[in-house]
């Protein structure tokens, strides 16, 4: 297969696990926030998160977690002399953050799949925001290609952060005055 496709499957199974991720914690922040309800709303609207979020997280975020991987490795094959780049140590070192955010999403999931809820749906909302800042990084370090935009960058993940935190917060004064 040519690089080109390769690098082309790369990206879409990039693009389906991001969707599953951003979508999951949404779900997780509904699954949690059912569980404050009463009883006849818990039985009517856990079943029905519950399989939305089984469905998505199973049929779609895992493969494209697996299918990104093996493209990805398959892709770098064809350059592997950026495996000598820093650029190339600080963005593996993101996806492989991103692969502990992934596991720590599928924890979440088990756990709420088995009706323990751990995480308020204020923390998973913060926790939602984590996946964005890394797929700033991830992008802005393959495309950028240098360390010098990469600090920048970092520099503009901070900002963006805080502007998330900010939001987030802004978001929950304002729904608890409604």
């Amino acid at each position: 297969m040519g690089f080109e496709y390769l690098k082309a499957l790369h990206i879409i199974f990039i693009v389906t696990w991001f969707a599953g991720l951003f979508y999951i914690v949404r779900l997780f922040i509904y699954q949690t926030e059912a569980m404050e309800k009463s009883p006849e709303e818990q039985k009517i609207l856990k079943p029905q998160l519950d399989i939305m979020a089984k469905r998505l997280w199973l049929g779609i975020t895992w493969p494209s977690a697996i299918l990104t991987l093996i493209f990805g490795t398959w892709t770098l094959t064809y350059r592997l002399g950026y495996l000598e780049l820093g650029f190339m140590h600080a963005k593996l070192g993101f996806v492989v953050l991103l692969y502990i955010y992934h596991f720590i999403c599928h924890r979440i999931y088990k756990n709420l799949q088995n009706g323990i809820v751990k995480w308020s749906s204020t923390k998973l909302r913060i926790w939602n925001e984590v996946a964005t800042v890394l797929l700033f990084a991830i992008v802005f370090l393959i495309v950028l290609k240098n360390l010098l935009n990469m600090l920048w960058g970092l520099i503009g993940l901070i900002g963006l952060s805080i502007l998330l935190m900010l939001a987030i917060k802004w978001y929950k004064k304002k729904r608890h005055q409604q």
